[in-house]
């Protein structure tokens, strides 16, 4: 089957979030063909080019969202009138919606309140999504004064909250930027049946903007779309920008809020990767019976040396990898560093990452501040040079060639992070059969069960404690190893993510109508022609009945990157249909 991988600021670009796992996917998934539709997020990362594609990606199509260009576009007084409807509506439902209030749902007397918003919001924005399509595209319509004026009244009208009704000038230019911003994939020619109509499903490798081109075929072209999420972004929204005024957090809440609902409504299954991500999506209203959790795949094999030589280590050294930033809390690692070396004065730590653009700089500046305070360098003796406990390393030097010989180095590795998603670096250390103690966040103790020490956040005294306890107890710590490296490998390996997915796409295709006919000798449509199984290249479809893609064909597609065309069964013609020739079942086969 053709699959449309839809991605925001990742694969197939060298740098970028999800762009690993997405690169394993389609490398583990070569039966099938991949068409890829990415959104830049800088000129940077355009700069950066493109990872190495397999040749089962048969094109792929690029659109920045860091840059707006001016379309050109002079719409007349209808399609300006058409604007102003759609845009009030949405920015009417965007007002009306209660700061914190779940979005897919909500509780008591708002019930039906909170779903007559969300129908208001999906209307808004497939009625821009049309005459986006119609009009050739929406930037300057959405830049406008006519969009500030719409999102004003909106903010003004009796009903609209409190918080919206606060709304200043410089508050109202701010949204309506944002939102322009986040509405740039509406003005985009995907959505035609030589683009996104050609796939059998689309798969969003994140929510938000990522998902908005999917949600879009399903509105345009009846493609179904997977929704994937490794982290939750409207999570990440709430987490970000907490000095912006009341007024702009709670209206690009409400809108995030909106657009993830819909998402999840319009989804025909969506992938969180962890119990803690399912939680949010369901608080936001994703129906139960479309969810499966499918945790991350990750590469083993670079770790394999390191879990399988666990006594390479020193057993006084604890080892913390990951990129620099507050979210780290780093602080509180140091300070229960300071309690663990008065219990056990042999002990180091290696800080082993990278800081994470200027704010994660300057925190590594001042975490190196305050090791230089808490543990002055000391010396074995008074003609030895002193050294402090405490390291600050990277790895690529000739010491930590790679994160497996970070992990490698020490007995012990912590986490200490008061916010984190899916804690890929405590699964690497897993991989290397090694004990840890981590703080209570995310999915930590989902991706770890019961193969290592769990702590409150910012709690320097549990971390300590715990620390001692597996520093003092060598035994424990094999024991506590093995069991992690085991549960990494049962649960977290590239294969079973694989497999996952492989399964979930036939699952879809099987019971979504087929978009594809097959015409007999009067040009006619011939019923039941094509079953689903004639989706999945093998021995039950028969080569010689040629399928016509309905409403046109797949000449002339645009879009960056090569095109391999369809698979064979996807012919430009129209032909006689034939029936498919019985043929034995084989292991696999779909029913």
């Amino acid at each position: 089957m053709r699959i449309g991988l839809l991605t925001e600021g990742g694969y197939p670009y060298v740098s970028g979030e999800a762009g690993l796992w997405c690169d394993r996917l389609v490398r583990g998934l070569e039966q099938h063909e991949f068409d890829v539709y990415a959104l830049s997020r800088s000129e940077r990362q355009e700069a950066g080019g493109w990872t190495a594609l397999p040749p089962q990606v048969g094109r792929v199509r690029t659109a920045p969202l860091w840059e707006a260009d001016d379309d050109g576009i002079i719409h007349g007084r209808r399609a300006r009138r058409r604007f102003a409807e759609c845009y009030g509506e949405l920015a009417t439902a965007l007002c009306t919606t209660a700061p914190g209030e779940p979005c897919g749902s909500a509780e008591g007397g708002r019930e039906g309140g909170s779903a007559l918003e969300a129908d208001r919001f999906a209307s808004a924005l497939y009625g821009l999504a049309e005459l986006a399509r119609d009009e050739g595209g929406l930037p300057a319509a959405l830049r406008s004064e006519t969009a500030v004026r719409a999102l004003e009244r909106a903010c003004r009208a009796p009903g609209a909250h409190r918080s919206a009704r606060e709304a200043r000038v410089p508050d109202l230019l701010t949204v309506a930027a944002r939102l322009e911003h986040a509405l740039r994939p509406l003005s985009l020619d995907w959505y035609e049946d030589d683009a996104l109509g050609a796939v059998d499903l689309c798969h969003a490798a994140s929510g938000g903007t990522a998902a908005l081109p999917g949600l879009l075929a399903r509105h345009f072209l009846d493609v179904p779309l997977l929704l994937t999420e490794y982290g939750v972004r409207l999570r990440t929204h709430y987490l970000t920008e907490p000095d912006a005024s009341p007024a702009i957090r709670s209206l690009l809440a409400a809108f995030h809020g909106r657009l993830a609902a819909e998402t999840y409504r319009c989804a025909a299954v969506i992938t969180p990767g962890n119990t803690h991500a399912r939680r949010w999506q369901e608080r936001c209203g994703a129906d139960r019976a479309k969810l499966r959790t499918v945790p991350p795949g990750m590469d083993a094999a670079p770790f394999a040396e390191a879990g399988e030589s666990p006594e390479c280590a020193d057993p006084q050294t604890l080892v913390w990898v990951g990129r620099v930033e507050p979210a780290k809390d780093l602080v509180s690692l140091l300070h229960a560093f300071a309690e663990i070396r008065r219990a056990e004065p042999g002990s180091r730590l290696r800080i082993v990452g990278t800081p994470s653009g200027p704010e994660g700089a300057a925190y590594l500046a001042h975490c190196k501040g305050l090791a230089a305070q808490l543990f002055p360098d000391e010396a074995d003796g008074p003609h030895a040079v002193g050294r402090n406990p405490v390291s600050f390393e990277e790895t690529g030097g000739p010491e930590l060639p790679s994160r497996a010989d970070a992990y490698a180095s020490g007995a012990l590795v912590v986490l200490s992070s008061v916010v984190e998603g899916f804690p890929a670096g405590l699964v690497e250390a897993m991989f290397c059969g090694r004990a840890t103690v981590s703080t209570d966040v995310g999915a930590v103790v989902e991706a770890i069960g019961g193969t290592g020490l769990v702590v409150p956040p910012r709690n320097p005294r549990a971390l300590a404690e715990a620390c001692v306890a597996l520093l003092r107890d060598p035994e424990r710590r094999e024991r506590l190893g093995a069991a992690a490296r085991a549960r990494a490998l049962e649960l977290f390996t590239v294969e079973q993510n694989i497999t996952a997915f492989h399964g979930i796409y036939l699952e879809i295709v099987s019971r979504t109508p087929v978009r594809r006919v097959v015409l007999d000798d009067t040009g006619e449509p011939l019923p039941f022609a094509v079953p689903a199984e004639a989706h999945v290249p093998g021995r039950w479809s028969d080569p010689a009945a040629r399928v016509a893609a309905r409403g046109g064909t797949q000449a002339g597609r645009r879009g960056a990157g090569a095109d391999r065309g369809g698979p064979g069964w996807a012919t430009d013609t129209p032909s006689r249909g034939v029936a498919p020739a019985p043929a034995p079942a084989t292991e696999g086969a779909v029913r």
